[in-house]
């Protein structure tokens, strides 16, 4: 019974645990025939060490063992992160029921009666072969999501959201309350004008490395770029009570890190600044699109009024909404600039410019 091919992705490791070399050698001859790749232990000690340190794909266990017996063995692998999916088969002269309880009970997956039949023994080995291969086929995909999540957002919103991905990754969305972010690099229309497609768009994308990063240092979720400017929010898939605090602080520390590229390369940037509104408010959060393609994204008056107090922002400049500012009272260090019209709304904003804190 052939271990290879089109169902067997892989040339299959199997490690053989077992005290006498007689048996370790029978068993490991029939693996080596099939195509499999084999290891073998003397104890359960010693298949500890080789089992962790290079996981195999299927593991073949004796019960009576000296140091550690094959139960205890057993409890070990599936409990450590390397080796808990992989297979475990009980190989053994015991056939009591309680043994057989006593092999479930320690995580086994099979358990087979010495003297075995060696069509048997390759059955089982092939059916949990298949089980293994699909399982790190899963695992291999939810490492792949986990990636591409951890793009847009931290790395505990990708938990919340790999455990319900029916609910959050879906087209649609729901009323959140958020803090909005918009950055916007200052003058780089000109510096478009001024300088090859190359080097704007290796500016660009230094910025941006730059500044990203301070987001999901926050813990927030980025939306988009948007040309030379950045969309960001707090509050949605998961909120906390200080999500406004953190979008003040990531803002605060984006203007920290413009100035530094100031600093390293002025004659690139001497012409180039950061403007960034903040707002907070009830907005819909959720995938926009289609069922192929589709934006986990914000929208609404609040993330208008965001943007609008970025456009008017100065360079080196933020501004915030007295909505926001109410949630960072106290935390923060704000000068209020007073009512404020935003383009499209009829009631003015009252606005205030974030500062830096002073060095203590």
């Amino acid at each position: 019974m052939e271990l290879v091919g089109p169902e067997f992705p892989r040339k299959p490791l199997v490690l053989v645990v077992d005290d006498s070399p007689l048996n370790r050698d029978v068993m490991a001859m029939h693996f080596l025939t099939a195509g499999a790749e084999v290891r073998m232990a003397p104890d359960g000690v010693r298949a500890l060490e080789m089992a962790t340190r290079d996981p195999p794909d299927l593991i073949l266990l004796d019960v009576q063992m000296p140091r550690m017996d094959g139960f205890e063995t057993c409890k070990h692998l599936k409990a450590h992160p390397a080796t808990q999916f992989v297979p475990v088969v009980i190989v053994t002269a015991l056939d009591t029921d309680e043994d057989k309880i006593k092999a479930i009970e320690s995580g086994a997956d099979d358990f087979l009666t010495k003297p075995y039949s060696s069509l048997m023994l390759m059955t089982r080995a092939r059916a949990l072969l298949k089980i293994k291969y699909l399982t790190d086929q899963l695992h291999a995909r939810n490492r792949l999501l986990r990636r591409v999540l951890n793009r847009y957002v931290p790395e505990e919103v990708a938990d919340t959201i790999l455990t319900d991905p029916e609910k959050h990754l879906q087209l649609g969305g729901e009323a959140r309350e958020v803090t909005v972010l918009f950055a916007d690099i200052r003058g780089f229309t000109t510096f478009t004008e001024k300088h090859p497609a190359e080097q704007v768009l290796e500016t660009l994308n230094h910025i941006f490395s730059q500044l990203t990063p301070l987001i999901f240092k926050h813990r927030g979720t980025f939306d988009k770029y948007l040309g030379d400017a950045i969309l960001a929010f707090y509050g949605a898939p998961v909120s906390w009570p200080d999500d406004a605090l953190r979008a003040a602080q990531t803002a605060v520390e984006m203007q920290t890190v413009f100035d530094r590229l100031h600093q390293e390369a002025p004659e690139t940037f001497r012409i180039l600044g950061l403007g960034i509104g903040l707002h907070s408010g009830e907005a819909t959060v959720g995938n926009i699109g289609s069922e192929t393609v589709m934006d986990y994204t914000v929208i609404g008056d609040t993330v208008n009024v965001a943007r609008r107090l970025q456009e008017d922002a100065r360079s080196g400049e933020i501004l915030m909404s007295e909505a926001t500012w109410r949630q960072v009272q106290g935390e923060v260090v704000a000068e209020r600039l007073g009512p404020h019209p935003i383009q499209g709304r009829t009631e003015s904003v009252i606005v205030y410019a974030l500062r830096p804190r002073p060095a203590s």
